[in-house]
């Protein structure tokens, strides 16, 4: 695949997205310069501002980014990386930039002025593109030079820039092709994000829609009567839609931005059937006149008083408890299959099932009347659906599903009745005898009045195994190549026939006997005729460790002593894993926990999606980790030791990953879990989790050709019993001081023991099978344990960690 050289990116604005844009630029280590205004700053004596005071603005924005939650960095300290300029001092530094982004205020005015301003300093091959979430692309550029506008495109990031996995790319009738798809495959692989091409119309795809939804949802909801807190039970994870739900995600994205969208649709699309439903709700402009704007002011539609949510009540203009929930019915019916799960709404009286029929009716008219207008296809609103709103399924995807011709039937009918928001008729290509919009052969266009193919750009060659959509015909990955092993909780296979991948099946991948077996399977195929193994899963959970539910049908029988050589076994695996004569690549995405942990630093390379998060966590069950996690701490120590100075103290090295174990840290971020060591620097960080397959094939089968040999076994020097001295004098005063308890004091030091090799002199030489029998010893010991039983007991009961 032949890439557009993207040396550096220029951020416009160093505002809410400006400055989010720049920070996730750095997370997938690409080179940004954000600008801003110039500050307005004198010194003392009126002398005019020095450079680094004139880059005030960006300075703000760029020390803020470290206090946002959830945090737009991989770790905090990249911040340093963002490049700061301000617009009267630094243009020239334009023509370093191969990519710039304008994310400034939603004004066409500010916009073009900004324009003109950088127009003469742009480069003569940089793409210029402008993050608006509605204003006209093609208005914008018919300021620019001729010779820009063929550079000149929309993108649209969600908010925040980071975590939504949505980017809208818009083209103006002057947009050279080209231009687009070199900023889509960039889009695609570099930063990490699922690309939609939306049409240049009023709010693009995902806003234009999602947001009729919102206001939809918003009428329905007082039509039925429903109070803010039931429609968010009703509209989040039990319709497959994000968990904030409708007015939580409206707190969220802030009342005064959503009043903005709304005010785009309705000075834009006056001639829209669907105009009368695009008023601005009257609660929606008696909070924002009141200032409760949402999270950002801290009330909206909700509101947080100490560990209390309120709700506001619309009658009373007070905030009341926000405690109700959704009738069990309702969440009894959406756990349905699709096509009786609406039936069921359809025909029940509950106000509730009726609220819910009536806003999926709206929104499959909405999305039909509109496709041929908004998006190429009904791919793209599926999928901007799915990655701008959070929704399981987009409109189409639910519709097709839950029988195309029935549903179509339905809304028509109440259409025809007068209880849709629009009289506007379904179009006709919904009633041409189609069974749905999404085929093998393409996904329907209006427009173009046929089924258009995915895109072949070449970037798209390593996704395995792309987003499937309902009725595309895709292959499901876990049936997907030949298949070479198979038992109830791993399968192993291969897609080329050179590597070998072993996908765990089990539930969040929690690590059994089955699992063991699979994961030794898969080792000895590929060291028989194959190049490596990849472990690698389709979902977002790498492994969530050990399960132990499984587990204690032996424990309870013959407590922790039979439970010694389960561990035993695990930890004969996974140094199987370590020093397989080929290498092993974990392929991580989510959740790497634990024994998940263990998996990962036994392979012989990680490759980790940006949303990768690490962390041994056994302390929260009242545990040590058994399965090598310890071990590979003291190794290591050992290691950054002997490659900074044969004599440096091992304690210096060892000290993080103690406390890493510890207090169960983990990594938020793929950057930041190689920070903690579980990942290395030799690792592989993917910004596109639908390339992770790919990249780590192409690791595994590269070792391989390069000659991969597997480590030597050898004995390495640990820290010994003064350094654990050291460590349990400071768990003393932490446990006397009340920050531990008693047995977070025990379980540390437990930890402490194994780390630093026991009861023997500093710098005695240890095989990773000697502390492993530690390992063994002190984790079966805590299992007899009252206390770590209560923790153990709590967690599989509630799923939250319990402190005793």
């Amino acid at each position: 695949m032949n890439r557009f050289p993207v040396r550096k990116v220029a951020v416009l604005g160093a505002g809410v997205m400006g400055a989010q844009i720049a920070a996730h630029l750095v997370n997938v280590k690409v080179p940004v310069v954000l600008f801003d205004l110039p500050a307005q700053v004198q010194d003392g004596a009126g002398a005019p501002a020095s450079a680094a005071s004139k880059n005030g603005i960006v300075t703000k924005a760029v020390d803020g980014l470290k206090k946002l939650k959830p945090s737009p960095l991989g770790v905090p300290e990249d911040a340093a990386l963002i490049q700061q300029a301000n617009y009267d001092e630094h243009l020239d530094l334009l023509k370093e930039c191969d990519l710039v982004i304008e994310a400034i205020a939603e004004r066409m005015d500010w916009k073009l002025d900004l324009y003109k301003k950088i127009a003469p300093a742009l480069a003569p091959h940089a793409i210029v593109a402008s993050n608006t979430s509605g204003l006209s692309i093609t208005k914008l550029s018919e300021v620019l030079p001729e010779t820009i506008k063929p550079r000149f495109c929309g993108i649209h990031f969600f908010n925040p820039p980071r975590y939504m996995y949505l980017v809208e790319l818009i083209s103006t009738p002057t947009t050279q092709p080209e231009v687009i798809d070199q900023l889509e495959a960039f889009v695609t692989s570099a930063v990490g994000k699922g690309v939609v091409r939306a049409k240049d119309t009023p709010n693009f795809v995902a806003n234009r829609v999602g947001i009729a939804g919102m206001l939809a949802t918003m009428k329905e909801a007082q039509t039925f009567g429903l109070s803010y807190d039931v429609v968010d039970d009703l509209t989040g994870k039990k319709l497959g839609r994000a968990s904030s739900g409708t007015f939580r995600t409206a707190d969220v994205v802030g009342l005064d931005t959503m009043a903005h969208v709304i005010k785009t649709l309705q000075d834009n699309l006056a001639d829209d059937p669907f105009f009368p439903s695009y008023a601005t709700p009257d609660v929606l402009t008696r909070l924002i006149d009141a200032g409760a704007l949402g999270q950002k002011s801290g009330a909206g539609f909700f509101k947080k008083v100490g560990r209390d949510i309120l709700r506001f009540d619309a009658a009373t203009g007070d905030y009341v408890p926000a405690d109700k929930k959704a009738d069990e019915i309702i969440a009894r019916i959406l756990k349905k299959a699709p096509a009786e799960r609406l039936k069921l709404l359809r025909e029940s009286t509950n106000p509730q099932a009726q609220f819910l029929w009536a806003i999926l009716r709206d929104g499959f008219h909405y999305a039909a009347v509109h496709l041929a207008d908004i998006a190429e296809s009904a791919r793209e609103v599926d999928f901007a659906m799915r990655w701008g709103f959070g929704t399981s399924q987009g409109p189409f995807e639910l519709w097709q599903a839950a029988g195309w011709k029935q549903v179509a039937e339905w809304v028509k009918a109440d259409i025809d009745a007068g209880k849709a928001l629009s009289k506007a008729p379904l179009p006709a290509w919904v009633f041409d005898g189609r069974d749905g919009v999404h085929t093998p052969d393409g996904s329907w266009s209006p427009s173009q009045n046929k089924y258009i193919a995915r895109s072949k750009l070449p970037v798209y060659q390593r996704q395995c195994f792309p987003e499937a959509l309902v009725g595309d015909g895709s292959v499901s990955p876990l049936q997907a190549g030949t298949e070479l092993f198979k038992n109830d909780e791993v399968r192993v296979w291969t897609l080329d026939n050179e590597v070998v991948i072993a996908s765990i099946t089990a539930k969040l991948h929690l690590i059994s006997p089955l699992v063991i077996e699979g994961l030794l399977k898969a080792v000895e195929i590929a060291e028989q005729s194959y190049k490596g193994v990849v472990i690698w899963s389709p979902d977002d959970v790498f492994s969530a460790g050990a399960n132990l539910e499984a587990l204690m049908p032996v424990f309870m029988k013959t407590g922790g002593k039979g439970i010694l050589p389960e561990v035993k076994r695990l930890q004969d695996a996974l140094l199987h894993v370590r020093y397989a004569t080929v290498p092993v690549v974990a392929a991580m995405r989510g959740i790497a926990l634990g024994g998940g942990c263990e998996i990962a630093v036994a392979s012989a390379k990680r490759v980790a999606s940006m949303e990768t998060y690490v962390g041994l966590v056994e302390v929260g069950v009242g545990l040590i980790p058994g399965g090598g996690g310890l071990t590979y701490i003291a190794r290591r120590a050992a290691e950054m030791a002997a490659a900074g100075n044969a004599n440096a103290d091992i304690f210096a090295f060892l000290k993080d990953g103690f406390t890493n174990a510890a207090m169960a840290k983990v990594g938020t971020s793929a950057i930041e879990s190689r920070k903690l060591g579980y990942l290395l620097d030799s690792d592989t960080i993917v910004p596109n989790k639908d390339e992770l397959l790919h990249v780590a094939i192409t690791e595994a089968r590269a070792m391989f050709d390069a000659g991969y040999r597997a480590p030597h076994k050898k004995l390495f020097p640990v820290a010994g019993r003064n350094a654990k001295a050291t460590i349990q004098g400071q768990l003393a005063n932490m446990r006397d001081g009340g920050f531990i308890s008693a047995h977070d004091y025990h379980i540390s030091s437990l930890i402490a023991d194994v780390v630093t090799g026991g009861d023997v002199d500093a710098g005695s030489m240890v095989t990773e099978e000697y502390l492993m029998a530690l390992e063994r010893k002190h984790f079966c010991a805590l299992l007899d344990h009252p206390k770590t039983q209560e923790r153990i007991m709590g967690m599989l009961q509630t799923g939250k960690p319990v402190r005793n």
